[in-house]
């Protein structure tokens, strides 16, 4: 039933949601496009910034001109060196634009993994897939698991590991074929706890103190395996899961209000959580493929976002997207330079820096709530 009174069929086009009059809603769309694009500028702004900084500076003139020479073919004359051209196109490009999409993949995954839950504390590895792709990562590392599909060994078994998480969750959320907020928790926490003591016996089990120092490395995430083509896959998945999620942004307006909402909407809870549910494990797999276990993006962007254009979807999303993308391609940049020539994981860095926002957001938080 409608707020009118008036039933709903499942494929009629869902009234807005917002409580608020036109001219506020209008002064909030406002608003939500002009962080929109102030964003997408900021964004455009740091990629070219964070090629240019790292252990090895080069200039930002440089930088435009080698990305231009290879994109472009423009200018023809090359007046830079070698060793700048492999920085900036083979080690730093490819690496800033992996930042960049992995930020805004699990900064999205928040956002829907927030609604689907109703959780203000859920993440993209509450669903136990970090702990799966991890858990397979070490045994490629550290016993050689998955050696036959050459070069991408680490990034195939993460993700197969990932996948088989998310398969793992979705079985022990479904009882009589429901999916409940509560259920789909308590089962991410459940796997997750199990693969990450999986994760430990592995490290010890291995002699090889190196081996286990990379798992560390790798499970605290890293964009040191970055290359062009894992950039351009992971960038692709990023944005066909954005877009999949903002054509379902009304129906996790009222999914996110609760679930006699979304029924009275025409809405099936389980059928949507069930494919939000799938389509976030598959993102996430492939970002933790990518880059490894990066912490606190998924969790603090999402309430950052909120922060600035408010809880409809429709917006959010692409904003939380696009806060991810800047706050990782810098989280970056200072992982490199701090300790340089010693790189920090990722990891420390967003924990460091999201630490103190989680902090203000629970000052912020309602007492009530």
């Amino acid at each position: 039933m409608s707020a009118t009174g008036q039933a709903v069929s499942p494929g009629t086009a869902l009234p807005d949601l917002d409580p608020l009059d036109d001219l506020d809603h209008d002064r909030r769309r406002r608003r939500g496009l002009a962080w929109v694009g102030g964003l997408t500028v900021a964004l455009l702004v740091s990629l070219p910034l964070a090629v240019a900084l790292g252990p090895v500076a080069v200039p930002v003139d440089v930088v435009a001109r080698v990305v231009g020479h290879h994109v472009f073919g423009v200018p023809v004359e090359v007046t830079w060196s070698p060793a700048q051209e492999s920085i900036v196109w083979l080690l730093r490009t490819p690496r800033v634009l992996l930042g960049a999409a992995v930020g805004a993949g699990l900064a999205i995954a928040g956002v829907a993994l927030q609604a689907l839950t109703r959780n203000i504390l859920a993440e993209p590895y509450l669903l136990g897939v970090t702990s799966g792709a991890s858990t397979l990562a070490a045994a490629s590392i550290l016993f050689g698991v998955g050696t036959g599909i050459g070069s991408s060994s680490l990034a195939g078994s993460a993700f197969v590991g990932a996948l088989t998480a998310g398969v793992a969750v979705f079985l022990l959320g479904r009882v009589g074929g429901q999916m409940t907020s509560t259920r789909l928790v308590l089962a991410g926490v459940s796997v997750g706890y199990v693969l990450q003591a999986a994760t430990s016996f592995l490290i010890f089990a291995s002699d090889d103190p190196d081996a286990g120092r990379s798992v560390l490395f790798w499970t605290l995430g890293s964009l040191t395996l970055a290359t062009g083509q894992t950039a351009l896959v992971t960038g692709a998945v990023v944005l066909v899961t954005t877009l999949l999620l903002l054509a379902r942004a009304r129906h996790l307006d009222a999914l996110a209000i609760g679930d006699q909402t979304a029924q009275a909407l025409g809405i099936s809870p389980n059928r949507l959580r069930a494919v939000v549910m799938a389509v976030t494990a598959l993102c996430v797999g492939a970002l933790v493929a990518a880059s490894g276990g990066i912490g606190f993006v998924g969790l603090i962007i999402p309430h950052v976002a909120r922060m600035c254009v408010g809880t409809a979807h429709r917006l959010l999303l692409p904003v939380a997207a696009l806060l991810g993308a800047v706050f990782l391609v810098w989280a970056d940049v200072l992982a490199r330079i701090v300790l340089a020539p010693q790189e920090l994981p990722l990891g420390i860095i967003t924990a460091i820096a999201g630490a103190p926002l989680l902090f203000v957001l629970v000052r912020r938080l309602n007492p009530t709530r």
